[in-house]
C-alpha cells in the first residue's frame, strides 16, 4: 500500500562487494589470511550500501514514494549501482566523470567479525549543489545520512552540511539526519562534531544517531571509557535523557537514539517546536509533545545486522508520514528493524507495510528490558517504557 506523502533520501551510497567465504574453516582467519596466501573464494555478491540505499529502499518497500539523491562515478561500479536500483527512484542520482564510485569490500569469514575495505570515492565530493531541490520541494520529508564519512560534509566545521539543511528547510520540507561513527584516525573522526552539530541542528527536525555515534561526538571521554565493556549495555535512562536534552536544545524536534539490541529511544520537544517541523508535522502535535519513550526490540532469529539501524529509521519515518502515534511509530520502527536482521543483507528481510502491520497484530515476544529500577513503567498496550512521573501527571 502506497501513501501519498513522499521522501527524498540523500547522502552516502556505495557498492558492497561481498565474496562468499562461508566454506572456510570457522575461526581460522589469522591462520588463513597471511601474506602470500591464495585463498579460494566463492561467488561474489554485489549490493548497494549506505543510507541512501538502505533507508531509501526500505521506505520504498514500505510503500512510501521515495526518490534518491547521491553521487556515483561514471564507471562500471556506478553502473552496477544504477542497475541494482529501481529506475523510478534514481532521478536524483548524479554520475561524475571526475570521481570514482565508492565501494566496500566486505570480508566475512565464518565466526569472525567482518572486515571492511572502504573507498569513499564520490561521496567525499558530494555537496549541496548535487541535490535537486525541486525534488526536495515536492517531498514531505528530506532525509540525509552519514556525513561523518563524507569529506565535504564535515570539513570547515560542517559548513556544507549546514547549507544542505538550510536550503532543504527553506523549501518547507521536514528534515531528518542520520549519522555514522567515523574512523577515529581519519579527518572525519578528528572533526569538531559538537561545533558541526551546533551549526546544523537548528535546521534539523528529526535526528537519529546511535548511542555510540552521539557519545563519540559529544562526550568522547565517556565514549572511550564505556566502549571496552559495551556502550549499549551501559546506556541508562539518565544518560539518554541528558544527551537528548542537549540535542533538543540545539534545535532538534524529534530525537531518536538507536540502541542496538536494546531498542530505540525517543524524546521530543514542545508542541510549539513540533508545529514548526514542516510538511511532515504530526497531525496532532500535542500527542507528540514532550514525550520520552523507550521501545524494546522484538525477538527474532538474527542472520545479520547490516542496515538494521537504517531500516529502523525507515520504519519510523514511514509511520510518521502515515500519522501514527508516537507509540505506534516506535513499535513499527523496531518491528522493521527486527525483520531486517532476519536476513544477512540490508533489504531482503524487509516486508511490505501491510505485512509488517499484520505481523504486529499477532503475538510477538520482545527482548527483555526492565527499567523499573529507574522509576519507569510500561505503557500499555505497546509494551514501551516511559518515565513514571509523566504517566502520573497525565
Amino acid at each position: 500500500m502506497k501513501h501519498h506523502k513522499s521522501v527524498v533520501v540523500a547522502g552516502h551510497i556505495c557498492l558492497d562487494v561481498i565474496p562468499d567465504l562461508s566454506h572456510l574453516p570457522s575461526g581460522q582467519f589469522g591462520t588463513l589470511f597471511q601474506p602470500g596466501q591464495l585463498i579460494t573464494a566463492g561467488k561474489v555478491e554485489f549490493s548497494t550500501g549506505g543510507p541512501v540505499s538502505n533507508t531509501g529502499l526500505a521506505l520504498h518497500q514500505l510503500g512510501v514514494p521515495t526518490r534518491l539523491s547521491a553521487k556515483v562515478g561514471d564507471d562500471s561500479f556506478g553502473q552496477v549501482i544504477i542497475d541494482l536500483i529501481d529506475p523510478e527512484l534514481t532521478h536524483g542520482v548524479t554520475r561524475s566523470q571526475q570521481e570514482s564510485t565508492s565501494y566496500s569490500v566486505i570480508i566475512s569469514p565464518p565466526e569472525t567479525d567482518r572486515i571492511f575495505l572502504h573507498f569513499p570515492g564520490a561521496n567525499d565530493t558530494f555537496c549541496a549543489a548535487d541535490i535537486d531541490y525541486e525534488l526536495v520541494a515536492a517531498a514531505h520529508l528530506f532525509h540525509f545520512g552519514y556525513p561523518p564519512i563524507m569529506r565535504r560534509m564535515y570539513e570547515e566545521d560542517g559548513a556544507e552540511l549546514r547549507v544542505v539543511f538550510q536550503r532543504a528547510k527553506a523549501t518547507g520540507v521536514t528534515t531528518s539526519l542520520d549519522m555514522a561513527v567515523p574512523d577515529p584516525a581519519s579527518p572525519g573522526g578528528q572533526a569538531d562534531w559538537r561545533k558541526i552539530l551546533e551549526h546544523t541542528l537548528p535546521f534539523v527536525d528529526i535526528f537519529s544517531p546511535s548511542i555510540e555515534e552521539i557519545l563519540y561526538m559529544l562526550r568522547r571521554d565517556l565514549f572511550e571509557e564505556l566502549k571496552e565493556t559495551g556502550i549499549v549495555e551501559q546506556a541508562t535512562p539518565e544518560l539518554l535523557i541528558g544527551l537528548s536534552d542537549d540535542l533538543l536544545h540545539m534545535g532538534v524536534k524529534i530525537l531518536l537514539l538507536k540502541l542496538g539490541h536494546r531498542g530505540l529511544y525517543l524524546q521530543t520537544s514542545s508542541a510549539g517546536q513540533l508545529a514548526q517541523m514542516g510538511r511532515a508535522v504530526p497531525k496532532e502535535p500535542a500527542n507528540w509533545a514532550d514525550r520520552t519513550l523507550w521501545a524494546p526490540c522484538f525477538q527474532v532469529q538474527v542472520a545479520g545486522t547490516t542496515g538494521a539501524g537504517d531500516a529502523t529509521i525507515a520504519g519510523f519515518i514511514a509511520s510518521l508520514l502515515r500519522e501514527l502515534s508516537p507509540e505506534e511509530a516506535l513499535t513499527t520502527a523496531v518491528a522493521v528493524g527486527a525483520c531486517n536482521v532476519e536476513a544477512a543483507d540490508a533489504l531482503s528481510g524487509l516486508q511490505s507495510w501491510a505485512a509488517t502491520q499484520d505481523r504486529l497484530s499477532r503475538p510477538w515476544v520482545r527482548l527483555p528490558l526492565d527499567l523499573s529500577a529507574y522509576g519507569w513503567r510500561k505503557t500499555m498496550p505497546f509494551d514501551l517504557w516511559e518515565p513514571r512521573m509523566r504517566l502520573d501527571q497525565s
